[in-house]
């Protein structure tokens, strides 16, 4: 019995051995430009399929490489950081040349050194995009890089944004006329980089606007709240887990009892799709009646159709399709031996680890 376990040790260390020499030939068996014809596959993993913003980032990345001829595989965890890494594993084992990571978690610094780790083991690159990993991650291994967005502007804009407007329609936004602006934020993840940011700064800078112009700052619409925002448990940023605490609210809340949502802040657009939802289903937000803002980020099909309907105040677009772009030009760099930024504009890059995706504001 012994001697058979041995046996099977060997035969699994020799096969591991020799997919590891495959994977760590992959990138050097490659000829200049010939990014259409490289070894082994590229591995996309992203977090899940359903959410909006990440699907048009795929519908763009898959369009590019499809364009570029490349081999590749998508793999969707949809929101388990156990089923990604499963994936990561799979992706490797199948002979992966090179891995574009969307990580589910983002809270813990171990899940991408784990993922660096087994890639510099294979001598393949990385790409993170969208959801932050930290600077000391990617710098710890020369073929790693983050494409992604300053997660500190998305918020600042929106606070901008939304001061802006509501400093120009402070009365007609006080619908129950106390002189305050009661508002309700819903948050992505606890955790998130992005999330933490545009909790902060939207409140903030909106309320910096405010009170230069001699005008109370926007409250949160329960006082007993000291987070200041709504979660989505799920850590998915969905549109039910806003159209649920909406309707919530809404039933709670009224002017008839002289507290009430005036304002709703969301961290993206499926969860401002989803206040907006509910705000519809109680009578809000309906051609010639009462009004509630609302605001997101991203900019999706969806959210731009109901800024243009009225529905919708505004939004901060993150590019999809400049994502996507950025991820290719750099994959292809990697692959023809090129400098990692060619192409890649100065003023997107972070120190030498990091392109930054500019946002823009979008309003009917």
């Amino acid at each position: 019995m012994k001697k058979i376990t041995a046996f099977l040790l060997c035969i699994t260390m020799l096969v591991s051995f020799a997919g590891c020499a495959k994977t760590v030939d992959t990138l050097e068996d490659n000829t200049d430009d010939d990014f259409k014809n490289l070894k082994g596959e590229i591995s996309v993993l992203y977090y899940s399929y359903s959410d909006t913003y990440i699907s048009s980032v795929r519908t763009a990345l898959d369009a590019e490489l499809n364009d570029k001829g490349v081999k590749f595989t998508n793999y969707d965890a949809n929101s388990n950081q156990t089923t990604q890494s499963e994936q990561v594993q799979t992706a490797l084992a199948k002979g992966s040349s090179m891995l574009i990571v969307n990580l589910v978690e983002t809270g813990s610094t171990d899940l991408a050194e784990n993922i660096v780790s087994l890639a510099r083991e294979r001598n393949i690159p990385v790409i993170f995009f969208n959801r932050s990993v930290e600077e000391s991650v990617v710098k710890s291994y020369d073929k790693c890089v983050f494409v992604g967005t300053d997660s500190d502007m998305s918020g600042h804009m929106q606070g901008k944004m939304i001061g802006n407007y509501v400093l120009e329609n402070y009365d007609k936004i006080d619908l129950n006329g106390d002189g305050k602006i009661s508002y309700v934020l819903f948050k992505g993840q606890e955790g998130n980089t992005e999330a933490n940011a545009r909790t902060k700064y939207a409140v903030e800078d909106c309320n910096k606007i405010l009170t230069a112009a001699g005008k109370s700052e926007i409250e949160f619409y329960d006082s007993v709240n000291a987070n200041k925002y709504l979660v989505d448990q799920d850590g998915n940023w969905s549109a039910s887990a806003a159209t649920n605490y909406m309707g919530t609210i809404l039933a709670q809340y009224s002017e008839a009892n002289g507290n009430m949502i005036e304002l709703v802040i969301a961290n993206n657009d499926e969860m401002a799709l989803g206040a907006i939802s509910s705000l519809q289903q109680a009578g809000y937000n309906k051609q010639g009646g009462k009004y509630i803002p609302v605001f997101g980020i991203d900019a999706t099909d969806a959210a731009k159709s109901k800024i243009a309907d009225g529905s919708m105040t505004g939004t901060i677009k993150q590019d999809a399709e400049g994502m996507a772009d950025a991820i290719v030009e750099i994959a292809e760099n990697f692959v023809n031996g090129a400098d990692i930024f060619e192409d890649i504009p100065d003023k997107n890059i972070v120190d030498g680890w990091k392109v930054n995706i500019p946002y823009e504001e979008y309003r009917q």
